[in-house]
């Protein structure tokens, strides 16, 4: 049975996480793109292109977990889950193409060759370190909601957070080499982000993926239910059980085995104590459906 209060509240959650994100990554951005320039660092530009790709990201994320979060209707019994999975495929392309960006303009640096007067100030060097600091701090802090909730989207977007984090200490170590004398570490800094990038944006695809295309729930999760299904009074046993992602939720279908001389009755009341114990107990189950076998 769908909890709408829980519901609202992981939607409220989500909204809270993503005002935070938006503001600190707006300030974070200003501070990544001003430093680039002024310190003249194109690997420093190219993280900070990255944190505004973030800033979008959040939309879009956001957006996912809100349609997602809409009550069952008439045209989706089911409800809307999967919309979360759809903002995280968005999610990765956007990356990908970011990623792609990037390192074309990595690349181009490095074939042309010319670094004259492109060695980057202290200022880049400053930027990465709070940069680093700053992004692991949102990747925490948006895993912690994600996780709360159950949101792909989510924690998609923390992920996202992290690779920023580590794209940047490859700005740090490209700029730190660069002002050592090494001018060609910086370009290959934006290499490394590229690569960071496109790792983020296939780990979301894949995983958005794989929730899309109602894939079952890990052998763990599946033994768990087997067990608790079996613990209930009535209950002789497990015949089957199937399971089925349904974006952040899940779906659980159980065939029990009953003394067949029970009345109608007391087999629905053993069905009941299943199906709710299950979704009482997995709040991650959308709906649990219970069949009764008799027993031979």
């Amino acid at each position: 049975m769908e909890n709408t209060v829980t519901d609202r509240s992981a939607i409220a959650l989500a909204n809270r996480v993503a005002v935070v994100t938006v503001l600190i990554n707006t300030v974070l951005a200003v501070f990544k793109l001003v430093a680039g320039i002024v310190a003249n660092s194109a690997a420093m530009i190219s993280d900070a292109v990255h944190t505004i790709s973030d800033l979008l990201t959040t939309f879009i994320v956001i957006i996912g977990v809100n349609l997602a979060g809409q009550k069952p209707d008439s045209k989706h019994p089911y409800g809307h889950e999967r919309f979360e999975c759809v903002a995280s495929i968005v999610l990765a392309l956007l990356l990908g193409l970011v990623g792609a960006g990037i390192g074309y303009s990595g690349v181009k640096t490095i074939m042309e060759g010319n670094y004259d007067g492109k060695i980057p100030g202290y200022l880049a060097l400053v930027a990465a370190v709070v940069s680093i600091a700053t992004k692991e701090w949102m990747y925490w802090y948006t895993r912690a909601a994600a996780k709360k909730i159950n949101s792909g989207a989510l924690m998609a977007d923390a992920w996202h957070h992290r690779s920023d984090g580590l794209s940047s200490i490859g700005v740090l170590i490209g700029i730190a080499g660069a002002m050592m004398g090494y001018p060609i570490l910086d370009p290959i800094a934006s290499l490394v982000i590229c690569l960071f990038i496109l790792k983020a944006s296939y780990d979301i695809f894949a995983d958005a993926i794989n929730k899309m295309i109602d894939s079952s729930c890990d052998e763990e999760t599946v033994e768990a239910l087997r067990a608790l299904a079996a613990a209930q009074k009535g209950v002789i046993k497990v015949d089957d059980i199937r399971t089925r992602i349904f974006g952040a939720k899940i779906f659980v279908d159980i065939e029990i085995a009953a003394d067949k001389d029970l009345t109608l009755t007391l087999a629905h009341k053993i069905a009941e104590s299943v199906h709710d114990t299950v979704e009482e107990k997995f709040p991650n189950v959308k709906h649990c459906m219970v069949h009764v076998n008799p027993y031979k």
